[in-house]
């Protein structure tokens, strides 16, 4: 009887050793599961950042701020751009006196565009505007001449470039001696009477233009209250050039942004 318990608690010992050795390896095996999920998360991520990083359109290289942004996800996407509805008929605005306010950067300015006079502009920036394609676009350009003060703005491509796409002329209601008062607003267009699109200009001081060969600039309405909202920003100046000098005629140094231009 002794040496059976002594076998039995041989085995039993055995046993024990055997599920310790079991129980070990099966907890090893777990622990290497987890490292290497951990690794693969990492490297996941790590990819992820990249591409974040790599698909953000950084003028520069990233800030602190813009970093920790796309490590968390919270990268913010430009809202899509609003699709260009066709070139409206003359008759949206035809003999009729269209008002409204045109804000930028959080500061608003009464606005009267002239519909008898320029039907066919006043009937772009109407639909545009309804559209609500201005929203969120930039006014590009400033001139600091002694008699050019010109605030653009209206690109969709927020660099000055035209839209083929939404070409439309003739040229309405230009000035016979070129001459802009202050409180102006006017079409921009590119070389020829049919260039028209939808960017326009503020003079915010009595302005001379000369015309070219096409002619002048349609003149669609004028700001009615507010234009020391355009004098603020032609007083803060103009950003450096690239090559670092300063003239009459860039960026404005503080960004321009449209908030809103509704017209009624």
């Amino acid at each position: 009887m002794a040496a059976s318990s002594r076998t039995t608690r041989e085995a039993k010992r055995r046993i024990q050793q055997m599920e310790a050795k079991r129980e070990l390896r099966k907890n090893q095996a777990a622990r290497r599961k987890r490292d290497n999920t951990i690794a693969v998360a990492g490297g996941v991520g790590a990819l992820a950042l990249a591409v974040i990083l790599g698909f953000t359109a950084f003028a520069n290289n990233p800030t602190a701020a813009e970093f920790a942004a796309a490590e968390n996800g919270l990268t913010e996407t430009p809202a899509p751009a609003v699709s260009l509805p066709p070139v409206p008929s003359p008759d949206v605005a035809a003999g009729k006196t269209l008002t409204g306010d045109l804000v930028l950067n959080g500061s608003s300015m009464a606005v009267e565009l002239d519909g008898d006079k320029a039907p066919q502009a006043a009937s772009v920036l109407k639909t545009l505007s309804d559209a609500g394609f201005y929203n969120g676009l930039s006014c590009h350009r400033l001139t600091t001449g002694d008699s050019f003060g010109v605030l653009q703005c209206g690109s969709q491509s927020g660099n000055g470039a035209g839209t083929p796409e939404f070409s439309w002329g003739p040229i309405e209601n230009a000035p016979a001696n070129n001459i802009y008062p202050a409180g102006t607003i006017a079409m921009a267009r590119a070389g020829d009477a049919n260039s028209n699109g939808t960017q326009f200009f503020v003079t915010y001081k009595d302005t001379t233009i000369p015309a070219d060969a096409a002619g002048g600039y349609a003149v669609v309405g004028r700001v009615t209250n507010g234009l020391d909202v355009v004098q603020s920003i032609a007083d803060a100046g103009l950003a450096p050039a690239a090559d670092g000098s300063q003239g009459e005629d860039g960026a404005p140094a503080q960004p321009v942004t449209i908030d809103s231009f509704t017209l009624s």
